[in-house]
Formats: structure tokens, sequence, C-alpha cells
């Protein structure tokens, strides 16, 4: 898993945040997804391109963008 194929997903899944805004330090909320809607949507996103099941309620656990990244560094081949 790398950090680029991250950002890919998001921009894709969320074409209103801008790229720039997209690192390691940025709050998920409101930095990168407006909203809880946001982030239900970038939640199946990741698990249809990057071939990870993540449990219902995970994605409210991450606050930033790290936190996302570090998870799917583990279980993201």
């Amino acid at each position: 898993m790398n950090f680029d194929k991250l950002k890919e997903v998001i921009t894709s899944t969320l074409p209103n945040c801008p790229e720039d805004a997209i690192t390691l330090d940025a709050m998920l909320v409101p930095d990168v997804c407006a909203d809880s809607l946001d982030t239900v949507e970038l939640s199946m996103a990741i698990e249809d391109q990057l071939n990870v099941t993540m449990p219902d309620g995970l994605m409210a656990t991450f606050l930033t963008v790290n936190d996302l990244f570090k998870y799917l560094s583990e279980h993201v081949d």
C-alpha cells in the first residue's frame, strides 16, 4: 500500500476534495471529507478499489488520513 494509491482513491471518490488537501496530517472531516456521508462513500470505495473489508463503524475511528493509511498499510498488499 502506498500513499499515492490512497490519494487516487480519495480524489476519484470525493471530486470536491482538492488533491493538495490530502496529506497524512489532514483531518478526515472536514479537510478531506465534508461530512459523515462522504466517509461512508470513501469507505465503500476503499473496499471496492483496494479489495479490503472494513468493519462497520471503523472509518469513524480514524481522525486523520494517516490513521486510515496506517490501517490500510497493515491490511492491503
